[in-house]
């Protein structure tokens, strides 16, 4: 993460170990299974070390697998975890799909992205936990991995401990415009939002620490733009402005001017994007967009806290089905989660297609009284 030239090339007196889903009889039968309802247990480190790289595949008969899995990890003895949240969104896929993602320190590989890939380094000095649950009604037919580590003689309260921590919402407009989904001003004169008080939060934590990234999964059931909303960093308690204050949703995430086309960086990109309908135009991006950002070499500091949030829609003006998990390293003891929502809850919400858009048009040229309305009338 800083840039020391020869961290590879140092020798340690690490130990290097691996924990696997080998078949133990010597036979070709790889994998675990566990069924709904139940929590298997991945791995269980006494001492400590560090997980230097972790790779998963899944098989099962449930769509949602990969939303209905929630993925644990608890360091040092800490009862509540350290890590939770679904497990196709830890590693870069939203919505419970399976696509290529690529990106430093995590990745969804070839066949078709079901291959889960984690490089983030997580550190412990007495003991480390990894599990499992199957929140689904399927059972998980076959669950293969590894989970590579190095022992070491002490891991000091210094060296942070790595969170990663999973939130939802479904958006409402919260704009001084009132209840109108008023974005670049189609419906009134564009609003100010002085404060962070409305905003979608993707990181809210206490102690010292620093944050590392974010996959963001945006759901827009509308076409109009939906990334005009600025990311704040509010450390350690800070007033409004904050200290670290974005120009727009693309912006943080290093791109510009509405993209909507896939682009794989290591540290930033988009993985996913709802493309053009035809040559001629598109519907906006109605649809599920998933971009990701790590700070890899520019992490963000804080002592106190961190409340990291975006708008949804310039001032919070639309309603949109957000989803994130959200990467940091900080001291223990770290404050327990909110709590996860449901399965139920974390199934996505419908596409939104022709027949809906007609629907809008037919009830827009009602309330005008009908007769020959091209669309664009105001």
């Amino acid at each position: 993460m800083h840039g020391n030239p020869l961290a590879l090339a140092t020798l340690s007196s690490a130990r290097s170990k691996r924990i696997s889903s080998f078949d133990q009889t010597g036979g070709n039968a790889d994998r675990i299974q566990f069924g709904p309802g139940e929590t298997a247990t991945l791995a269980e480190i006494n001492g400590a070390g560090v997980i230097t790289h972790i790779w998963v595949t899944i098989s099962s008969k449930d769509a949602l697998a990969r939303r209905n899995l929630v993925l644990r990890a608890y360091w040092d003895g800490q009862e509540h975890p350290s890590i939770e949240a679904p497990i196709g969104d830890f590693f870069g896929q939203g919505w419970g799909e399976k696509y290529n993602f690529v990106s430093a320190p995590l990745a969804a590989a070839p066949k078709e992205g079901n291959a889960l890939v984690c490089y983030f380094a997580m550190p412990f000095g007495n003991g480390a936990r990894i599990t499992v649950e199957n929140q689904g009604d399927q059972p998980v037919d076959a669950f293969y991995y590894y989970i590579d580590y190095e022992e070491h003689d002490e891991i000091g309260p210094e060296i942070g401990r790595f969170h990663a921590w999973y939130n939802q919402e479904l958006t409402t407009p919260e704009s001084a415009s009132g209840d109108i989904e008023n974005e670049w001003s189609a419906l009134a004169d564009e609003p100010k939002n002085p404060d962070d008080r409305h905003n979608y939060i993707f990181c809210e934590c206490e102690g010292q620490g620093h944050f590392v990234g974010v996959n963001y999964f945006v759901h827009s059931p509308g076409p109009i733009w939906y990334g005009e909303g600025d990311d704040m960093f509010r450390i350690d308690g800070e007033d409004w402005p904050t200290s670290m204050h974005g120009t727009g949703t693309e912006d943080y995430f290093n791109q510009s001017w509405c993209p909507d086309e896939h682009y794989l960086h290591p540290y930033f990109g988009t993985a996913r994007a709802p493309g053009r309908l035809n040559a001629e135009g598109r519907y906006g991006w109605i649809g599920k967009t998933h971009v990701y950002r790590f700070h890899m070499t520019d992490p963000i500091h804080f002592k106190k806290s961190l409340r990291a949030s975006i708008e949804h829609g310039h001032a919070n003006c639309l309603t949109l089905s957000l989803a994130s998990v959200a990467y940091w390293y900080q001291a223990l003891p770290s404050r327990p989660f909110p709590t996860l929502a449901s399965a139920k809850e974390r199934i996505p919400m419908p596409e939104i297609g022709v027949v809906e858009i007609h629907r809008w048009r037919d009830a827009w040229r009602a309330a005008r009284g009908g007769g020959k309305l091209w669309g664009n009338e105001r």
